[in-house]
């Protein structure tokens, strides 16, 4: 078949795979969907993370992000999506991370780094020691608390307004108009058998 790969090019794929899991720090190493998938230790990320921008050519990092398990004692995962253009290869690097213990910081590594690392700072709280920047980046200075957390209110704490008295934007505690509704988005046309108010009306039909 046109599709199918070369059989010297698996080969090539499979050594960068046991290459890549012999690296100090690996916890598991992977393909899924014909790309590197990496569990690493956060002890040891750091030097992993320069052993594949040395050693590997990974220079381009084009993601970072953070996902959150609240129920587990490591409560963050923190996922580096990196490419190589000269190996024409991408990886997933996968650490995580405790709520109380600080990530080593990549910038130093990509400094483009910076803007992701702030970013997961700001949404998520997770620490990154050596960044010199922990500036919120997304929500405002203010902010209180990270966003994307899944234990977050989704109305938040506080909102904001225009005071036309004090001619000033006024921070105040979120006032909602009406309760929170839960909605179960089933179409009227599908799924219910008969319309409020007419059960009396068809209550007598035979």
């Amino acid at each position: 078949m046109a599709d199918e790969i070369p059989a010297e090019e698996v080969v090539a794929t499979d050594t960068v795979l046991d290459a890549v899991a012999s690296l100090p720090g690996v916890v598991a190493a992977r393909r899924e969907l014909g790309e590197l998938v990496v569990d690493a230790a956060r002890a040891d990320a750091l030097a992993f993370f320069r052993a594949l921008r040395e050693n590997f050519a990974f220079a381009q990092v084009m993601d970072i992000c953070g996902v959150d398990f609240p129920g587990r004692a490591e409560r963050f995962d923190i996922v580096y999506n990196l490419l190589s253009v000269t190996r024409n290869e991408r990886i997933r690097v996968i650490v995580p991370a405790r709520e109380s213990e600080p990530v080593f910081s990549v910038s130093a590594i990509w400094p483009s780094a910076t803007w992701w690392e702030r970013e997961i700072w700001d949404l998520f709280g997770v620490a990154f020691e050596g960044l010199a920047d922990h500036r919120r980046i997304l929500s405002d200075y203010g902010f209180e608390g990270h966003p994307l957390r899944k234990d977050f209110p989704l109305t938040g704490y506080v909102e904001v307004h225009y005071d036309d008295e004090r001619k000033s934007v006024v921070y105040d505690k979120v006032k909602l108009t009406q309760e929170f509704r839960n909605f179960d988005f089933l179409s009227p046309w599908e799924g219910m058998t008969s319309l409020p108010g007419d059960e009396k009306a068809s209550g007598g039909r035979r």
